[in-house]
């Protein structure tokens, strides 16, 4: 099992022997140092902690840069637990993209791009109404409870609310090259989020 912090930077395509384009999103992959890790008798779980984003000392409280000096690593941004992929890694080493093998299969976890506030059309795909012979109901979602029995609307009902903006996981995807001299990984497949986010990247394994 390996597992990895990276960026999102874009994607771009790749042009094969035989002349076929390979589309592929480009990801930043660590170097993650390890910072922490967890065992099952003294915190009640297994898990690997990785720092990401190296920064200025001045961006991080002094809590976070206390905890980060006793792993003997420098000022980073981001820290993210992954459950049952410590292997034989120990605080202090550092965990990076030649973890990964082209070929390998992964799955990404990152946080959605956020649509805003939406109505049911576009958020649950509803059909409109009718736009002609005096309709008001184009695009309103409909009855959603009766007024006498339960007097209510159930919980679950598909409404308008806030889209996206929440934690997937693309589960599938291959990794198509490894290029750790930019510490860059190619991976065929859609990636969660938009350009810049942080993703975690996991062995699908």
């Amino acid at each position: 099992m390996a597992a990895i912090l990276a960026r999102k930077l874009g994607m771009t395509q790749r042009f094969l022997d035989d002349g076929r384009v390979q589309r592929v999103t480009v990801l930043e992959a660590g170097p993650c140092p390890v910072t922490a890790i967890r065992t099952f008798e003294r915190d009640g779980y297994e898990a690997v902690q990785l720092a990401f984003d190296a920064c200025k000392e001045k961006a991080l409280t002094r809590a976070e840069l206390g905890h980060l000096k006793k792993a003997d690593a420098s000022a980073h941004r981001v820290l993210r637990e992954f459950r049952d992929e410590a292997g034989e890694l120990l605080v202090g080493e550092t965990v990076t993209v030649e973890a990964f093998a082209a070929g390998d299969k992964v799955k990404i976890s990152g946080a959605s791009k956020g649509k805003g506030f939406q109505g049911t059309i576009r958020r649950h795909n509803f059909k409109r109404g009718p736009k002609s012979h005096g309709s008001h109901n184009v695009r309103a979602p409909g009855s959603i409870g009766a007024s006498a029995t339960p007097s209510r609307v159930f919980k679950g009902v598909r409404g308008a609310g806030q889209m996206g903006g929440g934690r997937v996981t693309q589960k599938g995807l291959t990794v198509v090259d490894v290029i750790a001299k930019q510490n860059l990984l190619l991976v065929r497949g859609a990636v969660p989020g938009g350009t810049g986010g942080i993703v975690e990247v996991r062995s699908n394994g």
